[in-house]
């Protein structure tokens, strides 16, 4: 069988989003859906920096969509945080260092809701998991995977207000991150009684190479539909191959 590469791109119903939040902002934003029958489970993406150059379509977030609607039979949504743009379009509003990017999540938990997904997860990368941190320690959300935390804008009362509703969050902390290695991960995250930190060896911040891409997908299908991973490395079925920048 034909092996899933780096800009390989398997079948999905691939729907454009438009969030609106509480304030007034229209996102853009999409969602991937299994091309036959219903998910299992919902993932909601929550992408790296805007002022460095993260969106929806950074990459590891890019290829969940991608992969994991045929191979996990997940729903995986993605969208621009405020004032962020990507192929897709960009979302009004401006950077507002994790504040008002929790209405940007909460209108996307709301969409899940409105269209009857199941047992949504949060997966934030980098600034995504302070969003996470600081906004999504609420119902429906079942619990969280955290890509290279560098808990900039998170604070120590944020992470120990998850103790409330105890919902679980892993942590995946590259052996060489920039801002915060697996032993002060530890340390850090401490205070929440539902976090597990995995440390990735060889792993950088950004996750770069297929390799760790793999590592990635693998971990968070493992957490949100365990019976699904790990996954393929091939694909017997249409496959299409689209720009990987």
């Amino acid at each position: 069988m034909p092996e899933i590469v780096a800009n390989s791109v398997l079948p999905a119903r691939r729907d454009p989003l438009r969030l609106v939040t509480a304030d007034g902002l229209r996102l853009v934003g999409e969602l991937a859906l299994p091309q036959n029958g219903e998910p299992v489970g919902t993932i909601v993406c929550v992408h790296p920096l805007p002022t460095h150059g993260g969106m929806m379509d950074s990459h590891v977030l890019r290829k969940m969509a991608w992969r994991l609607p045929a191979l996990a039979n997940l729903a995986v949504l993605r969208f621009n945080t405020r004032g962020t743009t990507s192929a897709a379009g960009t979302s009004e509003g401006s950077f507002d260092e994790g504040v008002g990017e929790g209405l940007d999540l909460a209108a996307a938990i709301a969409a899940v809701t409105a269209r009857g997904l199941p047992d949504p997860w949060l997966v934030g990368w980098s600034f995504g998991t302070d969003v996470v941190l600081k906004h999504g320690n609420v119902d429906p959300v079942r619990g969280a995977v955290l890509l290279s935390p560098p808990l900039r804008f998170s604070t120590d009362e944020d992470l120990a207000s998850w103790n409330v509703g105890r919902r679980p969050v892993v942590c995946l902390v590259p052996e060489f991150d920039d801002y915060l290695a697996p032993d002060a991960a530890e340390a850090r995250f401490a205070v929440m009684e539902n976090a597990e930190v995995r440390g990735i060896a060889g792993a950088k911040h950004l996750w770069v190479g297929e390799r760790f891409v793999r590592i990635v997908l693998d971990h968070v299908v493992g957490v949100v539909a365990p019976e699904r991973a790990p996954l393929p490395d091939t694909w017997e079925g249409p496959m299409e191959r689209w720009s990987d920048i």
